[in-house]
């Protein structure tokens, strides 16, 4: 009977611990849900870029690849990306596909732009 406690005690733990880690790896990644605002950005290319990519500025994660369509009329790569709302964008800032050190994703990583026309929700943006 002792055995049976002492395993029950540790299989407590364990998944006390496991839990631990979920909940760290979920806030430390930011996984939560953010409020985002929309953009359509008409690219040069979309060379290993997915639905779900990062989008980055400096680095740092503000956004995500939403879908990614061509311009039938163009024939340009369209991505939507929804972008986090506390991050503004200048209209004028270009794109460029950049590869993850460590894991070698691919991502969009923007390049700021200097006009001061910022982009807003539904804005459709020549990024490159």
């Amino acid at each position: 009977m002792q055995n049976n406690t002492v395993e029950t005690l540790i299989a407590a733990l364990v998944i006390a611990v496991a839990a631990g880690f979920l909940f760290f790896a979920y806030s430390s990644t930011h996984s939560g849900n953010f409020n985002t605002y929309e953009v359509q950005a008409s690219l040069g290319s979309v060379d290993g870029i997915v639905t779900g990519a990062d989008v980055r500025l400096h680095g740092i994660k503000i956004g995500t690849v939403t879908s990614i369509a061509m311009d039938s009329k163009s024939y340009r790569p369209v991505a939507n990306l929804a972008l986090h709302d506390d991050v503004h964008i200048s209209s004028d800032s270009s794109v460029r596909i950049a590869s993850g050190i460590l894991n070698g994703n691919p991502y969009l990583s923007i390049q700021p732009g200097r006009n001061g026309k910022m982009l807003v929700g539904g804005s459709q943006w020549k990024a490159n």
